[in-house]
């Protein structure tokens, strides 16, 4: 099945506003972008007449957990059966999944007689680092199409949603993992304690567990709103994340801050009952959570307005580059882009096209905008004036990628945290 061609995913509007984690009301709005489409489904020609579901994209906090979230208005098989997002396409991703194999191989001591499973392991970019060391590997992920380019690779694949009944059948036959990966996912699941409660049940007794999450301290200090979209049903601080961990018997022993999708934290969880001390990292991030008021309300609904004043300013300075006569593309057709464009109201008269390095986009276009995506090499054929970055996290790689630009003097742009012109 592809998405991007069959027929409408079924709308389920959420009929109760209960915290998906603790199930408190949730009656504080963190912020407000209006009406989107699925910000990773992206259209062929003969769709862009055609009728196209938009759906609310509020951010709700949960006053007792501190739980940032969407209403799943989609189920995830409408998103993540067939899905357009390859991590490998990003040397900088990949490299990042690099280090972090080498660092739990050695840090862990994984051998042939482990198992490293990832949750959402997309086209084996993670995986694939340990099968040199002889060390077992299972992925887990429902999107067949990457699932088969991770298959392509020699990383063993099961191309399922997983939860408890998942987890728990692997147990049954004798496969629990020394090492739980869960790299971007966990915003991603609308059953968050079904999840959760399978790592549990996955996890070998002294096994460890790695989740990395966008931290929800920088998306909010970072005007990050372009983060936010319906794939993204939850957003994490520390202590949220601390507090989902306890409900199901497992602690979070050490935090890694890192750079990231405009800074992540990567959490290190064990079983309650298993031995070891509590980094002093972990008090250290709480401190800053608390120290930027993310214990009160007024940090969290503050953000709606700062999210208007990042859309007035780019909106600013693309009309005045258009009036000025400057050609305008784009570079990268990430998702985070589909929900800063879609709230910004921008289109073909403000920007003309983007390009991507992903086939499985070119030649499509974006949802909402329907600005049509084309191969980079688009970019030396029209050699636009100014050149958006749409992944701005990934701006040191990209700016390095778009070097030759500079022959025409091409601008580079950055739109978040703010309008910045590349030097």
């Amino acid at each position: 099945m592809d998405t991007t061609t069959s027929p409408l995913p079924t709308l389920t509007p959420p009929t109760s506003r209960a915290c998906r984690f603790c199930g408190e009301r949730l009656e504080h709005v963190m912020v407000d972008l209006g009406m989107s489409p699925l910000c990773e489904t992206y259209l062929a020609a003969d769709e862009l007449d055609a009728m196209e579901p938009f759906f609310p994209l509020r951010v709700h906090v949960c006053e007792r957990c501190l739980l940032a979230q969407l209403p799943a208005y989609v189920p995830p098989e409408a998103i993540f059966t067939e899905y357009a997002y390859f991590s490998s396409y990003s040397d900088s991703w990949v490299e990042h999944a690099r280090r972090y194999a080498d660092q739990m191989r050695t840090g862990l001591g994984l051998d042939q007689f482990s198992l490293v499973v990832e949750l959402a392991s997309n086209d084996g970019y993670l995986l694939q680092h340990f099968l040199p060391h002889g060390i077992p590997v299972l992925g887990i992920e429902p999107a067949r199409n990457v699932a088969e380019a991770a298959e392509a690779r020699g990383v063993p694949t099961l191309t399922e949603f997983f939860g408890v009944e998942l987890a728990t059948r692997l147990r049954d036959e004798g496969h629990q993992a020394d090492l739980v990966v869960a790299n971007n996912v966990l915003a991603q699941v609308p059953d968050l304690n079904d999840f959760v409660a399978g790592i549990k049940i996955l996890l070998a007794p002294k096994g460890v567990a790695t989740i990395e999450v966008p931290h929800l301290l920088r998306l909010v200090e970072g005007n990050q709103l372009d983060t936010i979209y319906h794939e993204h049903f939850s957003y994490f601080s520390l202590m949220t994340a601390q507090r989902i961990a306890a409900a199901h018997g497992m602690t979070v022993f050490d935090v890694e801050e890192l750079a990231t999708h405009g800074g992540s934290l990567r959490l290190h969880l064990r079983h309650d009952d298993a031995a070891g001390e509590l980094s002093g990292r972990v008090g250290a991030v709480l401190e800053q959570e608390r120290a930027a008021g993310m214990t009160g309300m007024t940090f969290y609904t503050d953000f709606g307005r700062r999210a208007e004043e990042t859309k007035h300013k780019l909106l600013e300075f693309l009309i005045d580059a258009r009036r000025q006569g400057l050609t305008v593309a784009g570079y990268g057709a990430p998702g985070k882009g589909n929900t800063l464009l879609n709230f910004c109201g921008i289109r073909t008269d403000l920007l003309a096209f983007t390009v991507d390095r992903n086939p499985y986009k070119q030649g499509r276009f974006l949802p909402g905008t329907h600005i049509p995506i084309h191969h980079p090499d688009r970019l030396a054929e029209e050699r636009p004036d100014v050149i958006v970055i749409l992944p701005w996290n990934l701006r040191d790689e990209i700016a390095e990628q778009l070097r030759s630009t500079s022959e025409w003097g091409a601008r580079l742009v950055v739109p978040i945290p703010h309008v910045d012109l590349l030097p």
